[in-house]
């Protein structure tokens, strides 16, 4: 699975049959923009969980489904800069006592 933001909708009206009347959106995958079926309604600025390969064909709705990323998720909130602070073991809070748990 992927967290990416939704830039903008894609619009194609003219394409195969399998792919029905889906609604596609561009979505940025850290500096990589790629094209993702969306299975929830997300809108831009969205920060989204996608998955791939033979789960994005399911997702979409058949796994004979013409698609290698499906949105299967909009995130209630996402802290992208955070999320890199903590992966580059910083603290989450520093400014929050040791042992607090950070806010609630």
């Amino acid at each position: 699975m992927l967290i990416c933001k939704v830039v903008k909708p894609l619009v194609s009206t003219n394409r195969i049959a399998d792919f029905q009347h889906k609604h596609l959106q561009v979505v940025l995958d850290g500096s990589t923009q790629k094209v993702a079926v969306d299975a929830v309604g997300a809108i831009p600025g969205d920060w989204v969980i996608c998955v791939g390969s033979s789960a994005a064909r399911e997702a979409a709705g058949s796994k004979s489904y013409p698609s290698d990323l499906t949105i299967v998720g909009i995130i209630d909130h996402w802290d992208p800069d955070a999320a890199k602070e903590m992966a580059a073991g910083k603290p989450a809070n520093p400014g929050a006592p040791s042992g607090s748990g950070g806010a609630k």
